[in-house]
C-alpha cells in the first residue's frame, strides 16, 4: 500500500555495487548540492582536518570491503561529488563523535516478534529520505531506509529471506575506528545468512560505535549487538526492551556521551514498558512532557535531530507485516507483506516484498 501524501518515496536500483551506488548518488543528488551542503555538520565532516583519518578509512575500505567501495565510488559518480567527500559524509560516526543521528528501537521478543524504531536525522532532509529497494546482481534483494548521500544499512532494512535489522548510533568516546562503521553496516546486507551477519560484526569491531536489533524470521531470534572501539557484544532478546541510542551493555558504558534526548528517550520507553504497554507505536509516537520526546519534531531539538520515520515490522510463521510511517499521524506511507510459502520458509528465502 501506497500513500500518495507520505514525505518518503520508494526508488528501485539493480545491478552492481557501482551500479546501485550510481542509482543512489542521482536520486539523492538535489537534497546532497542542497540542503544537505548548507548544513554545518557537512562543512565539519568534509574539512580537511580529517584528510589523514579519512585516508586511513579508505584504504582498510578498499582492502576490506571491495563491495562497499565500488558501491561509494559509484556514489560519489551519481552525486556528482569528489570522492573523498563523499566517502568522508559515509564516515561521519568515525570522524565526530556527535553526529545528527539518533533513533529509538522497540524489540518485542515472543511467538510473534516484533521489531520497531524512530529513524531520526537532519530536520533538513524531511522530505528528500527515500526507501531503497535494492536488487544486486550477487545478493539478496533488500530494502533500506535512505538518506541522500549515504549508502543503505545504517537505519532500517530488510531483507527478502525475513532477515531485518534496526540500527542506532552509540557516541562511544575514543574509539579510534579501523573501519567505518556505515561500511560495516552496509555489509551485513551482503551476508548470506544471519550467522554471518553475526560473525561480520565480531570480525569487524574496530568502527564507530552502533547497536543493532536484528531479527531472523526463518529461526525466530532477536538479538541485541552494540559494537565499536574493538569490541562487539551481543545478548539474546528475550523481554520487552527499548535502546535509544546509547549503550546499555557495551564496555565503553561508562566513556560515551548521552545527550538529554537520548537519556529521557530510554527512561520513558523503559517506563512505558514497565506500565504493560506493548503498541510500538504507541511507544515511538510518545511525546510526555516529562522530559525530550521520544518522537521528535521540534524545530529547536537540542541534538538537531527530528524523527523522519518509523517502521513496525511483525513477524510470525506465515508472513512478515511491515509498516513505513512519515508522520506521527495518520496512514503508512507504504505498508505490505513478505510474504512465506511452507517450501520457501524452510529454506529462508521470502516470495516477494509485497
Amino acid at each position: 500500500m501506497l500513500n500518495s501524501d507520505s514525505t518518503i518515496s520508494w526508488m528501485h536500483t539493480s545491478g552492481t555495487p557501482e551500479e546501485i551506488g550510481y542509482a543512489l548518488g542521482c536520486y539523492g543528488r538535489d537534497a546532497v548540492h542542497g540542503p544537505l551542503q548548507d548544513t554545518q555538520l557537512w562543512k565539519d565532516i568534509t574539512d580537511k582536518r580529517h584528510y589523514v583519518r579519512v585516508t586511513q578509512l579508505m584504504e582498510a575500505t578498499r582492502q576490506f570491503f571491495p563491495q562497499q567501495w565500488s558501491e561509494l565510488e559509484g556514489l560519489a559518480e551519481g552525486l556528482d561529488l569528489p570522492f573523498e567527500q563523499v566517502f568522508a559524509w559515509n564516515s561521519r560516526g568515525d570522524l565526530l563523535m556527535d553526529t545528527a543521528d539518533g533513533c529509538t528501537s522497540v524489540m518485542l521478543p515472543g511467538p510473534n516478534i516484533t521489531l520497531a524504531h524512530n529513524e531520526d536525522g537532519l530536520p533538513c532532509l524531511k522530505g528528500y529520505c527515500f526507501v531503497a529497494e535494492v536488487h544486486p546482481q550477487d545478493g539478496i534483494p533488500f530494502f533500506a531506509f535512505c538518506y541522500p548521500g549515504s549508502i543503505p544499512g545504517h537505519t532500517f532494512s530488510h531483507l527478502q529471506d525475513g532477515r531485518t535489522l534496526t540500527v542506532n548510533n552509540l557516541r562511544l568516546q575514543g574509539q579510534g575506528s579501523d573501519i567505518p562503521r556505515m561500511v560495516l553496516s552496509r555489509s551485513l546486507l551482503s551476508c548470506a545468512t544471519f550467522p554471518d551477519m553475526l560473525d561480520m560484526l565480531e570480525k569487524y569491531p574496530p568502527c564507530g560505535g552502533f547497536h543493532f536489533s536484528i531479527v531472523d524470521a526463518k529461526t525466530g531470534r532477536l538479538v541485541s549487538v552494540e559494537t565499536g572501539a574493538g569490541v562487539t557484544r551481543k545478548r539474546q532478546v528475550s523481554r520487552p526492551q527499548v535502546h535509544a541510542n546509547h549503550a546499555l551493555f557495551h564496555p565503553s558504558l561508562t566513556v560515551q556521551h548521552i545527550t538529554n534526548s537520548s537519556h529521557d528517550r530510554q527512561l520513558r520507553g523503559q517506563a512505558l514498558l514497565a506500565l504493560g504497554i506493548d503498541d510500538p507505536l504507541q511507544i515511538l509516537r510518545d511525546q510526555c512532557q516529562d522530559g525530550l520526546p521520544v518522537y521528535r519534531e521540534d524545530k529547536d531539538d537540542p541534538d538537531n535531530e527530528n524523527t523522519l520515520a518509523t517502521v513496525v515490522f511483525s513477524f510470525s510463521k506465515q508472513a512478515i507485516t511491515w509498516s513505513i510511517y512519515s508522520d506521527r499521524q495518520g496512514a503508512p506511507a507504504f505498508s505490505s507483506q513478505t510474504q512465506y510459502d511452507t517450501a520457501s520458509i524452510n529454506r529462508g528465502v521470502a516470495s516477494t516484498f509485497s
